[in-house]
């Protein structure tokens, strides 16, 4: 491996504005067995870093810490134990922590090869995006060809990859942003609504007199409850996150908790309508199954972008040493897709 390296990570110190975050260098460390040692070429921001920085990613490490969820490099060395012949194969993981860094030490039964020919940078955009998606649409909503879904926030990161994905499964997709990216949500094959709309449930009523067989909701807050009554006898609510509290006062537990017991409750009532909480590490107690979902999972979405019916949204792509800029950026909600973090 190389010698006298070092590395070069970008440090969240404490609560911070994104003009906040420090970039310090350091030693480039050797891998311990089982572990390999990747060059990062692409790493991204996602909702969970700009919760961090208030503090209120549910579980988040304590400060100091380098935040980034996942990426996508190249192995440079590899620790006793594991196959040599892993350098120089891109690999994508994911981490939750340690990613907006030039090199990232982590266990290599946790890499997942990405294929020939695929962009770092648009292979990132479907890492943890990617895997939230399939895992929301096949695993948990159990999603039919035929089928009519509603996807809160379609123009976002996790948002436009199911977008695609439903639509390569043969379902229509009614996606909610606002007016300035409805050609982009109808480019991915979706029926854009203006989420800020003061009559968004009606509209989305109109659209699917019947109800819908299943809504993906990453905002939370009050408006859960119209996603609920968008169901059809039949339907699966999918809630992801907590975006409306996400300024909200008070600790990052709450509004996960608030959301969790709303969701057991509807389970409890006989009306034959499905409500989950999807948490992207359920099953972490069982790392082995975990990890070979988590693989198999990614390695189905990075084949469908590699066959082109996934088309990654690369918002931008800014120097890793401008993560400051690039988590203002996303927070922004100027652009759509990932914003996109190069060593």
């Amino acid at each position: 491996m190389p010698t006298a390296a070092r590395m070069t990570e970008v440090v969240m110190p404490h609560l911070i504005e994104p003009d906040g975050l420090l970039i310090q260098d350091r030693d480039l460390p050797a891998p311990a067995p089982g572990q390999a040692l990747v060059r990062v070429e692409a790493t991204g921001v996602s909702f969970a870093e700009q919760q961090m920085r208030r503090g209120k990613y549910y579980d988040q490490p304590s400060f100091p810490f380098v935040p980034g969820y996942d990426f996508v490099g190249t192995v440079e060395a590899t620790g006793d134990g594991v196959d040599p012949a892993m350098v120089g194969t891109r690999v994508a993981a994911v981490v939750k922590t340690g990613g907006w860094a030039s090199h990232v030490l982590t266990d290599a039964a946790h890499l997942v090869p990405v294929p020939a020919g695929i962009d770092p940078a648009d292979a990132e955009t479907v890492i943890v995006n990617g895997i939230t998606a399939w895992q929301m649409l096949h695993t948990i909503a159990k999603a039919q060809r035929g089928q009519t879904i509603v996807v809160l926030g379609a123009n976002g990161g996790v948002g436009s990859t199911l977008v695609q994905l439903a639509v390569d499964a043969g379902l229509t997709v009614i996606g909610t942003a606002a007016p300035r990216h409805h050609d982009q949500v109808r480019s991915l094959g979706a029926i854009p609504v203006d989420y800020q709309a003061p009559d968004l449930p009606a509209r989305l009523r109109e659209l699917a007199p019947d109800g819908v067989d299943a809504v993906f909701d990453h905002v939370g807050g009050t408006g859960l409850q119209d996603s609920w009554r968008l169901l059809r006898r039949g339907g699966t609510l999918v809630s992801y996150g907590s975006a409306a509290t996400k300024d909200a006062a008070g600790t990052s537990q709450l509004p996960v908790f608030a959301l969790f017991m709303r969701v057991l409750l509807w389970n409890i009532l006989p009306n034959g309508r499905r409500a989950r909480f999807y948490n992207f590490w359920a099953g972490k107690r069982n790392p082995t199954r975990f990890y070979r979902r988590l693989r198999d999972d990614l390695t189905q979405v990075l084949g469908r972008l590699a066959a082109g019916t996934l088309e990654p949204q690369v918002a931008a792509r800014l120097p890793l040493v401008e993560a400051g800029r690039a988590l203002a950026l996303a927070e922004s909600h100027t652009v759509a897709g990932k914003v996109v973090l190069e060593p």
